[in-house]
């Protein structure tokens, strides 16, 4: 009869953690009809080819822009990471900028 209650017991919490975790994974809306936001930023856009125009790239005018220290022709002029080497994009001066470019092959306008 203890043999019993226990194996019922232990049972019961199987049921009942498997109910838990069930209810955990399916408590939300079903979103196989959301569609994702797709991150909108083509890696073409800030890895630079030909003749680099940073006064073209920087948009607000502040004459910085964010470059990486590793691949040198990508440019941007908002934060962020290089989508080649993923390092973090650090904030220089146009003048910077174009000077890290002319050491490492680049054209600059």
């Amino acid at each position: 009869m203890k043999s019993i209650k226990i194996f019922l017991a232990v049972l019961s919490i199987i049921v009942l953690s498997s109910s838990i975790n069930f209810a955990q994974e399916h408590n939300h809306k079903d979103h196989s009809k959301m569609e994702m936001k797709k991150d909108t930023t083509k890696v073409d856009d800030i890895v630079r080819k030909g003749v680099i125009d940073l006064q073209a790239i920087d948009k607000n005018k502040d004459g910085k822009v964010f470059q990486d220290q590793m691949d040198w022709n990508v440019i941007s002029d908002k934060a962020g990471k290089c989508p080649l080497c993923k390092m973090v994009l650090k904030e220089v001066t146009i003048k910077t900028a174009k000077e890290n470019l002319k050491k490492n092959g680049f054209k600059v306008k």
